[in-house]
């Protein structure tokens, strides 16, 4: 469809469905470009919201101007200088009675040329820098006399945009497309509506927003739909779910031999996590639940009951890993674990260089269970009866990579997704309308917290003598550093550490670990600081998630002001594993920051995941945490978990009773919620 100079739509059709290029000036190459910001249509612009906004309300004095301000002034040119060839440059004075300010524009435009004239009065609108002589601004943007004013009656919204559409392209779009803001349909029930406000004043107050902020209402009422909108997907996705059929699995007496046969009881919390997996099992549909547990909560052995109870029921299981190194220690544990029960484990972890047998014995229903990485999903493994598929630290797998292993099942497969990355307690169930979720929130018998300090690295050498003392002592101990090589910051690397530890640890054995070495290399490491033969390793971030080490107890972070909570918590994790106490040392540059000191006293108050994951959620917000994929979680357009977590029970209930239409209606206008949920 071209361009044309009117949105006017056929008979039936509201003006909100139609495409961008119904809107004037908008041809096939500029809805080429806005495509890539995910703006088909004109409803998609309306909900195109800003990221911030600008206040250009007032015309500031330049003698009032400050450094690091963003603001509308104005004044008359009082000189000009240009200069030409490959890199051309041009500087000019604005000047306001005594006051002056330069402004620079790098490869200035014939209007740049036409308005920067001596004695030309102009508006600007930028950032206030101070400069070797005083106040600039750098390419800001001007308005000369006789042209649209750079002032407005409402704060300026400033949207997220792509390569060939402006900023001031795409307002001027949103505003057309706003004239048909009333032809969209109001999705939420009435009953819902706490801010009582419709969703075109919504959308209004939004993009143009009064002198003293967006109100929050606003926001609120587009979060209640957008929320609603997330429960009634993933209602949908459950029903759809209980209608397939899978696999009933009634076995158990592998795992009462199982669990008679561990040398320690299993927590409540296990117990009862088991007992609901059995429950699931045993029904004809499949299982969809999510496995959730602070590090060293034992989801392992969780695991390894769920595995049993379809082993034993003649079925076939397969748990995936996000890395090599974790699927090797989940063989060696399986593996240990099943010996006596007489259960060949398959490690799995490249495909192409398992053996024919392996592969055959697999396909052949002979081995029972598989452990690999993204290798089990290749076309070249098959199984017999697979009935179980566990996902290890799920939130690191995209939909089609799960539903690529659930396919292998002759029908619908059960599923168990695990997760070491707590949600606050009062999100999970919300979250994850679509799945049933287990929580381990009891650390095992025996086990201390571990203390945690946070030193400057200005105690560099006093760290290092405690683990001198500790090591020659016996103990084993971890050095985090988050960069593998110099170069890559300037900050200590992984590889100078190793160098630097080598050196003043004479007499200790250290190891380094990062994620260039080959699966062969990484293994030996581990198996020598698992024998003792490594005393000190030194490791990126790669030992994030899974190592078991028992007997390492004592840790340290190298720059930790610079990792976030939860993956700081996740390495912490790493030590306080056996029964002796454990000790960790955040090493820091200062100064830190506001939001860097909260962190760091955070892992000093407490090593409760859960709380650290609500502390998380305060300090950085949901759109970072979610938009990052550190949980799994999706990323909301408008909602904030921070703010709206209190709306979610009552948006699943209501997502329960919605009609299909409208839950349908409301899920084309926010999301697609497989996509949001990890789609890769």
């Amino acid at each position: 469809m071209s361009s044309s100079t009117s949105t006017s739509a056929p008979s039936g059709i509201s003006p909100a469905t139609l495409p961008v290029t119904a809107l004037p000036g908008v041809g096939a190459a500029v809805a080429g470009r806005l495509a890539r910001l995910g703006l088909a249509t004109i409803e998609d612009l309306m909900f195109h919201l800003p990221a911030r906004y600008e206040d250009r309300t007032t015309m500031v004095p330049l003698a009032r101007l400050v450094a690091g301000q963003r603001a509308l002034t104005r004044g008359t040119i009082a000189a000009v200088d240009g200069r030409a060839g490959r890199r051309p440059h041009l500087t000019a004075r604005l000047a306001d009675g005594r006051t002056q300010i330069l402004l620079r524009f790098f490869h200035p435009t014939t209007r740049h040329h036409r308005l920067l004239v001596a004695g030309g009065e102009i508006s600007v609108y930028g950032e206030v820098r101070l400069g070797p002589h005083g106040c600039e601004m750098v390419h800001p943007e001007i308005a000369g006399a006789g042209e649209e004013s750079l002032q407005e009656d409402s704060l300026t919204p400033v949207y997220p945009v792509t390569a060939g559409v402006s900023v001031k392209r795409l307002r001027r779009l949103i505003r057309l497309a706003l004239t048909h803001v009333e032809a969209l349909p109001d999705l939420l029930p009435p009953a819902l509506n706490d801010a009582d406000l419709s969703l075109a004043q919504a959308l209004r107050l939004l993009h143009a927003p009064p002198l003293d902020g967006p109100p929050v209402a606003a926001r609120r009422r587009l979060a209640q739909e957008e929320l609603l909108a997330h429960q009634a997907a993933l209602v949908s996705m459950r029903r759809a779910d209980r209608k397939e059929r899978a696999h009933p699995c009634q076995g158990t007496d592998l795992l009462a031999r199982f669990l008679a046969q561990l040398p320690f009881q299993p927590t409540a919390a296990q117990h009862a996590a088991i007992a609901e997996i059995q429950a699931d099992l045993g029904r004809a549909w499949p299982m969809r639940r999510l496995l959730q547990g602070d590090v060293g909560s034992g989801k392992t052995l969780v695991a390894a009951a769920a595995t049993l109870i379809a082993i034993d029921a003649g079925y076939q299981a397969a748990i995936m890993a996000p890395t090599e190194l974790l699927a090797r220690q989940h063989h060696k544990t399986f593996a240990a674990w099943f010996g006596d029960l007489g259960i060949p484990v398959l490690p799995l972890m490249r495909a192409s260089r398992a053996s024919k047998e392996a592969r055959a014995r697999l396909a052949g229903g002979e081995v029972g269970l598989a452990i690999g990485t993204q290798a089990l999903v290749q076309e070249v493994v098959a199984f017999d009866r697979l009935a179980l598929v566990v996902i290890d630290e799920q939130h690191r797998f995209g939909v089609r990579q799960r539903q690529a292993l659930q396919a292998k099942g002759r029908i619908a497969t059960h599923w168990l997704a695990m997760s070491a990355t707590p949600i606050p307690r009062t999100l999970a169930q919300s979250l994850y309308a679509d799945l049933d979720v287990s929580i381990l929130a009891e650390r095992p018998p025996g086990r201390l917290p571990v203390t945690t300090v946070a030193l400057p690295q200005t105690r560099r050498a006093d760290v290092i003598g405690r683990m001198r003392r500790a090591c020659g002592a016996g103990a084993k101990a971890y050095w985090v550093c988050p960069l593998i090589e110099e170069g890559e910051s300037d900050r200590l690397s992984a590889v100078a550490l190793y160098d630097e530890l080598r050196q003043a640890l004479p007499g200790l054995a250290v190891g380094l670990l990062h994620g260039r070495m080959n699966p062969a290399e990484k293994e030996s490491v581990m198996a020598a600081f698992v024998e003792g033969d490594v005393q000190v390793l030194v490791a990126t971030t790669v030992i994030e998630v899974g190592v078991d080490v028992p007997s390492a107890n004592l840790l340290v972070i190298e720059n930790a002001e610079s990792l976030g909570l939860a993956q700081l918590h996740q390495l912490r994790g790493r030590v306080g594993r056996g029964r002796a106490q454990a000790h960790c040392v955040l090493l820091y540059r200062a100064p830190l920051g506001a939001v860097a000191h909260a962190r760091l006293a955070c892992l000093r108050k407490t090593d409760d995941g859960f709380e650290v994951a609500q502390q998380d959620l305060l300090l950085r917000g949901a759109g970072e945490i979610f938009g990052d994929r550190q949980s799994g979680l999706p990323a909301f357009r408008v909602a904030d978990l921070a703010d709206h977590a209190a709306l979610l029970p009552r948006m699943r209930t209501e997502a329960e009773a919605l009609t299909r239409e409208r839950g349908e209606a409301l899920s084309r206008r926010w999301l697609s919620v497989r996509q949001e949920l990890g789609e890769a």
